[in-house]
């Protein structure tokens, strides 16, 4: 059986853009038999096949929510919910300054 631990630094050599290099040990016969196989029925290497994988498993559910500030996520969140209508008093004074007197 292979070994395991998960190593991880930040550059290639001769890589314009540093890029990660991620070592997986003590990962089952079996895993790695099903892993070979799922990357050859994408037509991809093992290697591509752990990167799509990785890829979809931290990428967010909801990118849009990403890009949404707090205000309109609060809002989407509760929309699902429907909405209360309420009856708003009529305003009948004209609102005035506040008098400040010492």
């Amino acid at each position: 059986m292979p070994t395991a631990s998960v190593d991880s630094n930040d550059s290639t050599a001769g890589s314009s853009q540093a890029m990660a290099t991620l070592t997986i040990r003590n990962l089952d016969d079996a895993v790695r038999d099903r892993l070979r196989r799922r990357a050859a029925e994408h037509g991809h290497s093992m290697e591509e096949e752990v990167r799509q994988i990785l890829r979809q498993v931290v990428e967010p559910k909801n990118p849009a929510a990403t890009t949404e500030g707090l205000g309109s996520r609060i809002h989407n969140h509760f929309a699902r919910l429907g909405s209360v209508e309420l009856e708003l008093p009529s305003r009948n004074d004209t609102p005035t300054a506040a008098r400040l007197e010492l």
